[in-house]
């Protein structure tokens, strides 16, 4: 049962899924007041949702709107970033074979776009190499650079990998080819070989710099394009040709932000917010295409490139051909850009089947680990492709950081991915298990990271996460909370509600969307639609009612209780409140995540 304690927000210190209710700020009880229109309320909503994410009082003219002019740095801040940018300068001038190596990943697809594209806009027609992710696996590969040199590139840029490929680089040395990386992954002291290695997150950066180390790696590409043109500038290129529009790439950084889970806050909210405006401009003939592959038909939102562009970018390099998303991304071709939307929309289907069945797998293995302070859950056959999506799953499910490991019996060695929760660094201890001899490849950031590991040292492994991490997990999960940023009566879950807490967006990781409590109200209807999604219908005291949804929800106490005993009860529902344009006119829709009983 629920607590209440007059400290938490509506007094809730135990919900029905066991958390206490938090202010992210200050209280923002707007009781009844809020049945009576938005308009009348004496709160300025919109500067305390931009306050209570760290934005100071006197700053927030600026986070309420967002710009490039108002949160971009000097690229020449970067270390590296000058040189680098004279590197590329200098081939295109001469015309040299350069090719841009990516990851498969939609932050690799995007970045690998971006310089593909912006290098021909300059005039030159770079190549670019994206490896296959189940023969290759993650990272530039020491064959593949040499093979690109044999073929006659001079200059091979990375992006989104090889900040810790140093054996792979120093065989791109010795092969006389040279290697520019474009990274944001974790670095060692130790930097790879290279021409310049650009990457917030290097243990000798400078504050600036440093302070950036969120974004993701086509964000830096991009602070590299700014680079790369003003030394073109300098050098007096742009005296018989147009300068390139780098702002219309913005849609490509947007893209990659998030779908790469990077966090939206500073430039990167300005990236975002900036790139929806070009997304909905649907200039680019492929990220047309795949709006239409996604039945999306109204301007996207940063929602849509979590979970519905994404996903679909993503499915090339995880389960079909590693190329179709830079090749989405670059064509000039509507009706090849229509085949390669629909081929990744088939691709993502397949997807969800195959993660689904891992999952269930991996499930199985959590009952024998519920002592360990990470879960790290391995099976012979499991789809590479998808491990990083299942890891995320048993993340949410289990409240630990979770690593899935796909076993290859015929090398005795397994691909993992992981996913880690907020307070524990699961990048930083990865590299720590790399450095320590127990893996054979491995790196990430605080959230997610990747590894290759010999099956017969799991165990070893998985004890080595357990006492290093176990401090950090067991602190974050006690300060596990949920926290709103407003509560209010049914009546104020209006339109007028969403279309207020929307201005303070966009939202993601480090922004997050805010989280509304409303009550006290009685359930009149609960049941469960498609697989395991609670639908609710719910009734306040000020006759006002609304619909509710709580998305894989089915087996918590929450959707229990809300089923089988609300009879007679008074509860409080919190969540994020979302348009319902189904019906004849928009309504506001609860996306139902906990629940406390209000008596």
């Amino acid at each position: 049962m629920a607590t209440r304690s007059l400290s938490n927000v509506l007094g809730v210190s135990k919900s029905l899924n066991g958390r206490a209710w938090l202010w992210r700020g200050g209280n923002m009880d707007l009781g009844e007041s809020s049945a009576s229109g938005m308009s009348s309320l004496d709160y300025d909503i919109l500067s305390q949702l931009l306050m209570t994410r760290g934005v100071a009082a006197d700053d927030v003219s600026r986070h309420a709107n967002p710009t490039m002019r108002g949160f971009l740095p000097d690229p020449s801040e970067f270390r590296d970033m000058d040189q680098a940018a004279e590197r590329i300068a200098q081939a295109i001038l001469a015309q040299e074979k350069v090719t841009v190596y990516g990851d498969y990943d939609v932050d690799g697809a995007t970045s690998a776009a971006l310089l593909v594209e912006l290098l021909s806009d300059l005039g030159l027609n770079a190549e670019y190499y994206i490896p296959d992710r189940l023969l290759e696996g993650y990272g530039p590969s020491g064959e593949a650079l040499v093979k690109l040199a044999e073929a006659g590139s001079s200059l091979i840029v990375t992006v989104d990998c090889g900040a810790m490929a140093h054996e792979a680089l120093g065989m791109a040395r010795d092969a006389g080819v040279d290697v520019i990386v474009v990274d944001h992954h974790k670095c060692s002291a130790d930097l790879p070989p290279t021409v310049a290695l650009v990457n917030p997150n290097r243990l000798d950066e400078n504050d600036l710099a440093a302070s950036h180390g969120h974004l993701a790696a086509v964000g830096v590409a991009f602070l590299l394009g700014i680079a790369l043109t003003r030394t073109l500038r300098a050098q007096g290129f742009f005296k018989d040709r147009k300068e390139p529009d780098l702002m219309s790439l913005l849609d490509l950084v947007a893209l990659g932000t998030v779908a790469d889970v990077a966090a939206l806050h500073g430039l990167n909210r300005a990236f975002v917010s900036q790139g929806l405006k070009i997304l909905a401009r649907r200039d680019r003939i492929g990220m047309s295409a795949l709006m239409d592959a996604s039945r999306l038909k109204r301007s996207p939102q940063a929602s849509d490139l979590g979970f519905a562009l994404g996903p679909r970018i993503n499915a090339g390099g995880r389960i079909g051909e590693s190329t179709l998303g830079v090749r989405l991304l670059t064509t000039n071709d509507p009706e090849e850009a229509r085949a390669i939307a629909e081929q990744l929309s088939q691709l993502n289907e397949e997807r969800r089947a195959i993660e689904a069945e891992v999952q269930e797998q991996a499930e199985d293995q959590i009952a024998a680990q519920h002592n360990m302070s990470v879960q790290v859950l391995s099976g012979d056959g499991w789809h590479p492709g998808v491990i990083g999506i299942v890891a995320g799953r048993i993340k949410e499910k289990t409240g630990k950081p979770s690593i899935v490991i796909a076993n290859d019996t015929a090398d005795g060695t397994g691909k993992g991915s992981g996913r880690s929760i907020s307070g524990v660094d699961l990048g930083a201890a990865i590299i720590a298990a790399r450095e320590q001899g127990l893996l054979v490849a491995g790196g990430g950031h605080a959230m997610a990271a990747g590894l290759t590991i010999e099956s017969a040292k799991l165990p070893a492994f998985a004890e080595f996460l357990d006492t290093r991490l176990a401090r950090d997990v067991e602190r974050a999960r006690a300060e596990q909370s949920m926290q709103l940023d407003l509560s209010l009566a049914p009546g104020g879950l209006t339109p007028d509600l969403v279309n207020t807490l929307d201005a303070a967006g966009p939202y993601g990781v480090g922004w997050p969307a805010p989280r509304i409590a409303v009550g006290p109200v009685r359930i009149v209807k609960a049941d469960i639609v498609g697989k395991d999604h609670l639908r609710i219908i719910a009734a306040g005291e000020d006759g006002r009612s609304f619909k509710g949804i709580a998305f894989r929800a089915a087996e918590t106490e929450m959707a229990q209780t809300l089923l089988h005993r609300s009879k007679g009860r008074r509860f409080h529902l919190a969540g994020r409140v979302k348009i319902d344009d189904w019906g004849p006119r928009p309504a506001a829709e609860l996306h139902l995540e906990d629940a406390a009983f209000a008596d």
